[in-house]
């Protein structure tokens, strides 16, 4: 009987408590709710250009400048389906949270801006589209002009005649529903490759996007447009590479560590590295702003693509504005890439005129 009026009595008093903390809870709660609701419309607009950046980590003119676009574009829908349309400013708010927030769900996005999750979905593929479509206007190569300004600072750092760092990077995602084997990596997930060229103010210049996981640093590269351009587009120059990496005329690679190397050798390894860290320390930056490439949660493959070239687009839209820097304390990437084991064989893969011409590099190097 003690029992049962024990029991009794605790449940009177945690009810009372329940209520008491549902008083004091539920109109934070309800608050928040609204906050959710206005969030677009009231809030963002009141943040300053610091906040709007510390929040979305794209410069609000960036953002405006993009929606002004999207709004007379193909991608924006015109037809009218008998709800209202959201604004093309609120369309990029809305793509932008998402691809900088790694620990947001499509639900808390779509809550935070008061969507349906169907039209969550359709912003993100319309948007990436439309912005990975701007890349051949923003990631381009540069021009004669660019080409002395980027080799002035790469010539201040032990290197002459380069014009790029280039090397690859891995985007995590979710077990693919074709042909997923191809895409478990040797770190033992699933992921999309992509190969990307950074000048020494870390700007994409060149990138290519797509090939699953499994496949090697060499072989993407040999199957890029880059491979083939490559002379075209160097002519007499050259950019950077790790080991796995063919050693070409237009591509210079380390010297191969056997354990005997000369001081030439060694001294030339240890300048291309200086050098090389600046791709390292680009998909750094790509990858501390848009979160999401460190674990991408869409599915299809071809979206997969846009999202990531859209986000080197604004990466690169981003530092036209602000001279950015890698964060002390981040980790410059996060096992993406796979130095271990994809070293080449020299013989086999580079050519003789790119051996040679490293060696005559590494000599001028060493005076």
């Amino acid at each position: 009987m003690e029992n049962l009026l024990f029991e009794s009595s605790s449940s009177s008093s945690s009810s009372d408590d329940e209520d008491n903390f549902l008083a004091t809870i539920l109109p934070e709660v309800l608050e928040h709710h609204q906050k959710n609701e206005l969030y677009a419309e009231s809030i963002i607009p009141s943040y300053t250009d610091k906040e709007f950046m510390e929040h979305f980590k794209v410069p609000r003119s960036v953002l405006f400048n993009l929606a002004e676009e999207f709004a007379q574009s193909e991608y924006y829908p015109k037809k009218d389906t008998g709800f209202s349309r959201i604004d093309a400013e609120k369309c990029m708010w809305v793509f932008c949270w998402y691809a900088t927030h790694e620990a947001a769900s499509f639900r808390d996005v779509a809550d935070r801006f008061n969507i349906a999750l169907s039209t969550l979905h359709l912003i993100i593929e319309n948007i990436s589209v439309f912005i990975s479509n701007k890349s051949k206007e923003i990631i381009k190569w540069p021009s004669e002009e660019e080409k002395n300004f980027i080799m002035e600072d790469f010539a201040s750092m032990g290197f002459p005649d380069v014009l790029g760092c280039v090397d690859g990077s891995h985007v995590r995602i979710d077990k693919p529903t074709e042909d997923h084997e191809s895409y478990y990596n040797r770190k033992k997930y699933y992921s999309i490759q992509f190969q990307a060229v950074c000048d020494s103010k870390r700007r994409i210049r060149d990138v290519f996007i797509g090939f699953p996981g499994s496949v090697h640093d060499s072989r993407v590269f040999q199957n890029s447009p880059l491979y083939v351009n490559l002379p075209a587009l160097c002519k007499d120059k050259y950019i950077l590479g790790d080991s796995a990496y063919p050693c070409l005329r237009n591509l210079l690679t380390p010297y191969k560590n056997n354990g005997h190397l000369s001081p030439v050798e060694t001294n030339f390894n240890k300048k291309l590295s200086h050098c090389r860290v600046l791709i390292e320390h680009t998909f750094g930056l790509l990858k501390q702003k848009f979160r999401q490439l460190y674990h991408l949660k869409l599915r299809s493959i071809p979206t997969i693509c846009h999202f990531i070239r859209a986000c080197c687009v604004l990466h690169n839209l981003s530092l036209e504005e602000f001279d950015e820097e890698v964060a002390d304390g981040e980790d410059i990437d996060d096992v993406e890439r796979f130095p271990d084991n994809q070293e080449i064989d020299e013989e086999a893969e580079g050519n003789v005129v790119g051996l040679n011409f490293r060696n005559y590099i590494a000599s001028m190097l060493h005076i």
